[in-house]
């Protein structure tokens, strides 16, 4: 026999814990799947998270569990391969270890995968002096000397961001396309340089960043690099159901994929809401909590009206 819930809650983050501690409040049977692979954990601390500022990752995660035990929720690790309709309309999940259980409805808040630059020392030191938002971090670097490693479009846009942190800002186009005359003249008057040539790679000392190295040698001294990540929804197992991802753009740019949904949370599949970065892949941890909790609370109303109709229908039958 497979174990049933009212909701099966895929993603144990932010989002995730979010919306299975308002389910839970809510007298809904709630188990939360969670992979353990946080996509902030190589981050040192969470910021602007009113009233857990500089909280660690794990200690945000751990904090949230115990809330959300504390209500009745059950947590458990693993990965979830695939999701299918069953007969009776609920909806049967299927782990990568082959056990099933079955939910009324889903609320997945899986995250996305960051798709770094192909740059050597970018992936070992993201998170860390690798980094993409200066509101997440900028505080954390201010007054720093900040390459900017042109990857898109959008690197300009990144590098005036960074302007507002600190005053040594650097663009490394990195052979990507050469700014507009328009782009360089508002580069010069923020002081921003710009450094054309490829970039070979990061160099470190003492386990700290020191510098962009580029092919021809040259060093150039930073103790921060900007990247532009591309954000891929992890979404993979919801093709089962026939919900594929869709592209973001911002500013007429693809920057990644992400599951469309309505402003609630809800999906094209009825009985299936989305939440965090897997719906919005520019929401910070205080966001993705906030977008659990609303969707949680719509979900919640659609069993309301399940089970009122059920209850009706029964009166009926008597």
């Amino acid at each position: 026999m497979e174990d049933s819930y009212d909701v099966v809650v895929v993603g144990g983050g932010a989002a995730g814990l979010g919306g299975a501690l308002t389910l839970s409040r809510a007298r809904r049977s709630v188990l939360v799947i969670d992979a353990g692979a946080p996509r902030n954990a190589p981050a040192g601390h969470i910021h602007n998270y009113l009233g857990r500022e500089g909280t660690p990752p794990g200690e945000l995660l751990a904090i949230g569990r115990e809330e959300v035990a504390g209500y009745g929720g059950e947590i458990v690790t693993g990965t979830v391969t695939s999701a299918d309709k069953v007969g009776d309309g609920q909806f049967r999940v299927t782990l990568e270890d082959g056990a099933t259980v079955r939910a009324r409805r889903l609320l997945v808040t899986t995250g996305l995968v960051d798709v770094l630059p192909d740059v050597p020392g970018v992936a070992e030191r993201w998170g860390r002096d690798v980094l993409h938002c200066p509101y997440c971090h900028g505080w954390e670097v201010r007054d720093q000397p900040v390459g900017v490693l042109a990857g898109s479009p959008l690197a300009v846009h990144q590098a005036l961001m960074w302007r507002q942190w600190t005053e040594n800002v650097t663009l490394f186009l990195n052979d990507a396309d050469e700014p507009t005359g328009e782009e360089y003249e508002q580069l010069a008057a923020r002081g921003i340089a710009v450094i054309d040539g490829g970039v070979a790679g990061l160099d470190v000392q003492d386990d700290r960043l020191t510098g962009v190295r580029l092919r021809t040698g040259q060093v150039f001294p930073v103790t921060a690099v900007v990247v532009a990540p591309l954000f891929r929804a992890r979404a993979d197992f919801l093709a089962s159901l026939g919900l594929d991802t869709t592209e973001m753009e911002m500013a007429g740019h693809v920057i990644g994929t992400a599951v469309a949904a309505d402003a609630t949370g809800a999906t094209e599949v009825p009985g299936v809401w989305v939440a965090g970065n897997v719906a919005d892949p520019k929401a910070q941890v205080i966001v993705a909590a906030g977008a659990g909790l609303s969707a949680a609370a719509a979900l919640n109303a659609d069993l309301i009206a399940e089970d009122t109709r059920l209850a009706v229908a029964g009166a009926l039958s008597r």
